[in-house]
């Protein structure tokens, strides 16, 4: 589809070496481009410290006072699980450029799993029970919006639904009659990782879990949306039936039919938006018949 508006165009791949010669320039520091990082959807890059270490190159959204903020606040919140003995990345650097936000994150010990299978699965279930009430004491931590009645910054973007078919205006009718009966922003004082699947933890030759990475998503909440998050993940894979059904079983018993609904909303509107929008029509179909799973 065309994409004149400028909210309905891709999100930009990173360009690594651009970005390495930017921050060098603007932070006054000498990094080493060593590579692209595995996964992601926009991307990162592996580079190395004058001083030999390394780190994790990404970028962040424009550089404005308020990005630059809740960038500040994740590397708070990040530094607040570390001090509970969570295995999450230190922010070592957040540079300011011209038209982008930068972050130099720690690189953590660990590689992203080859295989997902139910044991991953109960680890990172388990893993994320680490992250109940750790914000309890930081009521100036925004909770995540949900983006039912608006679009989001990137992505939840309604306008792509109400171009693409009957079909998916249909679903944002359905995600739309949700949010006029639920509140805007999710409730609790859990940390809550607003993209939690296997490609965003880190696992060592046992199979035990390292790390837990990419926290451009953050927020104060519930931890029982990220269960959700990781269900959509499992339905973009050839997996073993009674997995998905074992993971359907724990939502149904740990959410409230309609908070459970909510974050149903949320996560069809956004696979749905950001499949029309980066890649095609069987994808927008695999996400629109999913979502269909739970729609009563």
């Amino acid at each position: 589809m065309a994409h004149d508006d400028p909210a309905l165009a891709p999100v930009s791949k990173l360009d690594a070496e651009t970005l390495v010669a930017a921050v060098n320039h603007h932070a006054g520091v000498k990094l080493t481009l060593l590579g692209s990082a595995p996964g992601g959807q926009v991307g990162a890059a592996y580079v190395r410290w004058e001083d030999g270490h390394d780190g994790v190159l990404t970028r962040g959204p424009n550089p404005s006072e308020q990005s630059l903020r809740h960038l500040q606040l994740t590397a708070e919140v990040l530094q607040l699980a570390r001090a509970k003995g969570i295995p999450v990345p230190a922010y070592d650097l957040i540079a300011r450029l011209p038209d982008a936000l930068a972050i130099v994150q720690e690189r953590l010990a660990g590689s992203i799993p080859r295989h997902v299978d139910r044991n991953l699965l109960e680890a990172m279930v388990a893993f994320n029970e680490r992250f109940a009430s750790l914000l309890t004491d930081r009521p100036d931590v925004p909770s995540p919006d949900m983006y039912l009645r608006r679009s989001g910054p990137g992505f939840c973007v309604h306008e792509s639904l109400v171009r693409y078919d009957a079909r998916t205006r249909r679903l944002l009718g359905w995600v739309r009659d949700v949010g006029h009966n639920t509140s805007r922003t999710m409730a609790g004082d859990d940390l809550v990782h607003l993209d939690f699947h296997p490609g965003n933890v880190l696992v060592d030759d046992a199979g035990e879990i390292t790390g837990v990475i990419d926290w451009d998503g953050i927020g104060r909440g519930d931890r029982g949306f990220a269960l959700v998050t990781l269900r959509f993940d499992l339905a973009s894979r050839a997996g073993d039936p009674a997995t998905a059904g074992w993971l359907d079983d724990i939502l149904d018993d740990l959410l409230d039919p309609d908070i459970l609904r909510t974050y149903w909303a949320h996560m069809s509107l956004r696979m749905v938006d950001w499949s029309i929008r980066h890649y095609g029509p069987a994808d927008v179909t695999h996400w629109l018949d999913f979502a269909a799973t739970r729609i009563r």
